[in-house]
C-alpha cells in the first residue's frame, strides 16, 4: 500500500469546503473527501503543536507521554529508565515505526523536529527531510521536494510519505502575488465591532489588543494583516488572510495527487489529510493561536481516501490517534498494546460507524494555559488550572450546537450537567493514573513550573502594558492570582 499523509499545520475543520465552510478554501481536499471517509468529529487528544504530534505519533495521551508543554521538564517524552535497551524499542511502537517494522518505507519532509527539538519525532522513519525553516516555510518550499520524492520512488511499493506544511500558521505569509480569493466575499457575521470592542477591553496573549501575544500589530503584520484589530473589518481582512493560507496549501496539494494521476498510482494510494489543531479566530477572545482545550484548538479535519473503503462521513467522536491505529488495521498491521487509541477500520469497512464514536473525548492544553475539557454530545466544559494569563474562570460551560463560537458561558445556569461532565473528566483522570507508567501527571509538573511556557515569565511585562493601556485592573488580577488556582482567587 502505498499511503500520502498531507499533514497541514493549524487548519480548523469548520474552515473547509467539506465540514461546511461557506467559502471555496478547499477545493482539492473537499474532492478528496467526496471520494473518501470525512471524520465529522475528529479531536487531537492533546494540543498545541507539539503535544499533538506526540499524542499522535507516540499512540498515547499526552498524560502517558510526558510530551503536555512547549518547554520545561514537559516538552519531552518520559525516559523509559532501566527498561531502555541499546536500539530503543520505544520506535517500534510509533506509528511510521510499526509501518517500518513491517516493510514499508517510511518518509518525512517536514521542519518539525528542528522547530520544537522534537527529535523522537525521527523516531520510525527512514528518510527525514527536513525543510529548514522551523515551520517559517510555505508550501513552495516543500512540496517540490515531495513530488521530486515520487518522481524517483513514487512507483515502488510500500511506502508511507509524510508531507507537512504551514502555510494557515501565523505569521501569514503567503506569497504577495497569490491573489485574495476571497476579497470580495464578507467576513464572518458572528463578528461584530461591538465584540471586538468587548475584547479590547479585557485581556490576553493574542486578544483583540495583544494579537502579537503581548503586543498589537503596529509594525509587525505581515503584507496580508491588519495593523490593529479594532473592527470587523480588521477581523475580515485577518480571516482572509488565514483562508488565504488554507487555499494555498490546498492548491499545493492538488499538485501532489496531479503527481500520482501522472504515475498512474492516483486510484491505489491512500491519502490522508489532519492537522495538529485548530485555530482561535476570536473565539474566547484569541484571535489566530492556539490557546485552548475546546472544540475550536482541539478539533482537526480528518480526511482518508482508502481503496476499496466506500465514501462516507464517519459520526461519532474520535481521537485523531484513532485514525491512525484505525490505519493500522486497514494495512492488516496490529496497533501496539501500549497505544490509548482503538481502530474504528470494522464500522468503515461496514459502510457506517454508528457504534465507533467514542461516548465523550477529553482534551488539554498545556502550553498556554493549564487545561481539561470534556467533549460530550452538544457541550463541551473547560476545566481551568492555570489561565495563562487569560479571562478564565475556572469552569465553562458552552452548547456548542447551538453556540459553536463559544460565546455564553452556561456554567451558572447548568450545574448538573457541570457535575455530569466533571464526573466523566474525573473517571478519564484515574484511569489514565492507573495506566501510567510515571505515576505522574505532567499538567502538576507544568503548574509547579510557574506554568505554561508561553505565559510562565511574562506577568511583570504584560502587567506594564495593561497599565500603560487603560487596564490596570487586569494587572493588579493577574498580579495577585500569580502562582494561585483560578478558584481560589
Amino acid at each position: 500500500m502505498r499511503l500520502l499523509h498531507f499533514d497541514v499545520d493549524t487548519t480548523r475543520a469548520d474552515h473547509l469546503g467539506c465540514y461546511g465552510y461557506s467559502r471555496d478554501t478547499s477545493p482539492n481536499m473537499d474532492r478528496i473527501a467526496a471520494g473518501g471517509v470525512r471524520v465529522e468529529q475528529c479531536f487531537v487528544s492533546d494540543a498545541p503543536c507539539l503535544p499533538s504530534r506526540a499524542a499522535l505519533f507516540m499512540g498515547k495521551f499526552g498524560i502517558h507521554t510526558g510530551v503536555v508543554n512547549h518547554g520545561g521538564l514537559q516538552a519531552d517524552p518520559a525516559p523509559l529508565g532501566a527498561a531502555r535497551e541499546f536500539r530503543q524499542v520505544a520506535s517500534e511502537l510509533h506509528f511510521p515505526g510499526v509501518m517500518s517494522a513491517a516493510g514499508m518505507r517510511t518518509v518525512s519532509i517536514s521542519p518539525f523536529a528542528e522547530r520544537h527539538a522534537a527529535w523522537w519525532f525521527y523516531a520510525g522513519f527512514n528518510e527525514m527531510h527536513n525543510t529548514g525553516k522551523c515551520g517559517m516555510e510555505i508550501a513552495d518550499e516543500a512540496v517540490p521536494l515531495a513530488l521530486d520524492w515520487l518522481g524517483d520512488n513514487g512507483n515502488d511499493d510500500d511506502w508511507y510519505l509524510h508531507v507537512n506544511v504551514w502555510d494557515p500558521h501565523t505569521p501569514y505569509r503567503t506569497p504577495a502575488e497569490y491573489p485574495n480569493p476571497f476579497a470580495d466575499e464578507p467576513g464572518p457575521a458572528w463578528m461584530t465591532d461591538e465584540k471586538i470592542a468587548a475584547h479590547r477591553a479585557s485581556y490576553g496573549p493574542n486578544s483583540a489588543s495583544e494579537v502579537r501575544n503581548y503586543s498589537d500589530l503596529a509594525g509587525n503584520a505581515t503584507h496580508r494583516e491588519p495593523e490593529q484589530m479594532e473592527n470587523a473589518a480588521d477581523f475580515k481582512q485577518w480571516i482572509d488572510a488565514y483562508d488565504t493560507g488554507i487555499h494555498y496549501a490546498d492548491m499545493w496539494l492538488g499538485r501532489l495527487v496531479a503527481k500520482l494521476e501522472e504515475l498512474g498510482i492516483a486510484d491505489d494510494t491512500a491519502i490522508l489529510i489532519s492537522s495538529d489543531h485548530g485555530e482561535n479566530q476570536g473565539e474566547l477572545n484569541i484571535y489566530g493561536d492556539h490557546h485552548t482545550a475546546d472544540t475550536i484548538t482541539s478539533r482537526v479535519p480528518c480526511i482518508l481516501k482508502w481503496p476499496g473503503l466506500d465514501p462516507m462521513v464517519a459520526g461519532g467522536l474520535h481521537y485523531q490517534g484513532d485514525v491512525a491505529a484505525t490505519i493500522l488495521e486497514l494495512l492488516g498491521l496490529e496497533t501496539p498494546a501500549s497505544w490509548d487509541f482503538a481502530s474504528f477500520a470494522s464500522a468503515l469497512k461496514s459502510g457506517h460507524d454508528s457504534s465507533a464514536g467514542r461516548d465523550c473525548v477529553v482534551v488539554s492544553q498545556c502550553a498556554w494555559a493549564c487545561q481539561r475539557s470534556v467533549i460530550h454530545e452538544n457541550w463541551l466544559m473547560m476545566r481551568t488550572y492555570d489561565t495563562g494569563l487569560k479571562a478564565f474562570p475556572a469552569v465553562m460551560l458552552f452548547d456548542t450546537a447551538e453556540d459553536p463560537h463559544l460565546q455564553t458561558d452556561l456554567a451558572a445556569e447548568q450545574p448538573a450537567v457541570v457535575a455530569m461532565l466533571q464526573a466523566k473528566l474525573d473517571e478519564w483522570h484515574a484511569e489514565m493514573m492507573a495506566t501510567s507508567l510515571t505515576g505522574v501527571d505532567p499538567m502538576e509538573v507544568v503548574i509547579g513550573e510557574g506554568g505554561p511556557y508561553h505565559t510562565r515569565t511574562a506577568v511583570e511585562h504584560y502587567a506594564k502594558r495593561l497599565r500603560a493601556t487603560g487596564r490596570a485592573h487586569h494587572a493588579e488580577f493577574l498580579e495577585a492570582l500569580r502562582g494561585q488556582p483560578i478558584d481560589q482567587v
